[in-house]
């Protein structure tokens, strides 16, 4: 039998070893080759093409911390992950306010100060397949609450859309929803994320950082069930919409365009609008 700050002790440790030791090994950052993979996982799987990662914020639950104040009020931390077409997590920042917007998390982020700051490694501007112009960048996919960008690509707008944007809705969630799915396999296989926990700030921030590594450790050596991704704990939350530039608005439009070509078409995707 140990005693409570024993067991506090350990489990700290051992998350922040878990982390250092994995981190590297598991989730490093890309260079310009393996983004070119990611993206072609991202075409065979989703059919959006120049698809680099799928970028979403989750809520995770934490007991209160003492004395915390009014930052603390909805008991939340917030999850900023990019995920790959294969589920599995390419970044994660892990201990922002809850009330913090993903736009916020993710601008203030190591990885949204990298992709403003082109530091990223990203592979240069390539067509699209089959077509011949122009040189189309390659992008990350958010839903609504991120800042449209060169770079990273947001839903149009729901109101009065042309089939066309429609269609880019239809096709941009295809590729979003792999993220969704990669949160929904995390929490179903490291179940203390299904309820609030109990904690200090700092060792449950570690805890989650942890779990982060272990599923993309398990997910290279074991694989997954999809089922495991259908249901899962950590919250959705309502987007706060955010404004695009006009450098994005027009590689959106290009992107539009080309699911509305004989190349980039679906065969089903007019029945699925």
């Amino acid at each position: 039998m140990i005693g409570k700050s024993t067991a506090s002790v350990i489990i700290r440790e051992t998350c922040v070893a878990i982390w250092e030791v994995l981190h590297a090994a598991v989730m490093a950052q890309p260079h310009k080759e393996e983004w070119l993979k990611i993206a072609d996982q991202f075409q065979q799987s989703c059919d959006f093409p120049n698809c680099v990662g799928a970028i979403d914020g989750k809520h995770i639950r934490i007991k209160k911390p003492i004395r915390s104040g009014s930052q603390y009020f909805n008991y939340k931390k917030k999850v900023f992950a990019v995920c790959d077409a294969n589920y599995s997590f390419r970044y994660i920042d892990v201990g922002s306010y809850g009330g913090s917007s993903d736009s916020a998390v993710f601008g203030h982020s190591d990885f949204g100060q990298m992709l403003l700051n082109n530091t990223l490694d990203l592979p240069d501007n390539t067509t699209l397949p089959g077509t011949t112009s122009p040189a189309m960048p390659f992008v990350f996919v958010g839903d609504e609450a991120f800042a449209l960008g060169e770079h990273l690509m947001r839903p149009y707008s729901s109101r009065g859309l042309s089939i066309a944007r429609r269609v880019f809705n239809y096709q941009l969630t295809r590729a979003r929803r792999v993220v969704e799915c990669a949160f929904g396999i995390l929490a179903n296989k490291w179940r203390f994320l299904h309820t609030p926990i109990h904690l200090k700030l700092e060792t449950a921030i570690s805890a989650v950082k942890a779990a982060c590594v272990l599923h993309n450790f398990v997910r290279e050596r074991d694989g997954y069930n999809f089922e495991d991704s259908l249901s899962h704990s950590l919250e959705s939350h309502l987007p706060s919409v955010v404004r695009g530039h006009r450098q994005g608005a027009a590689v959106r439009e290009d992107f539009t365009a080309y699911f509305m070509s004989p190349h980039g078409a679906l065969p089903w995707q007019l029945e699925a609008i």
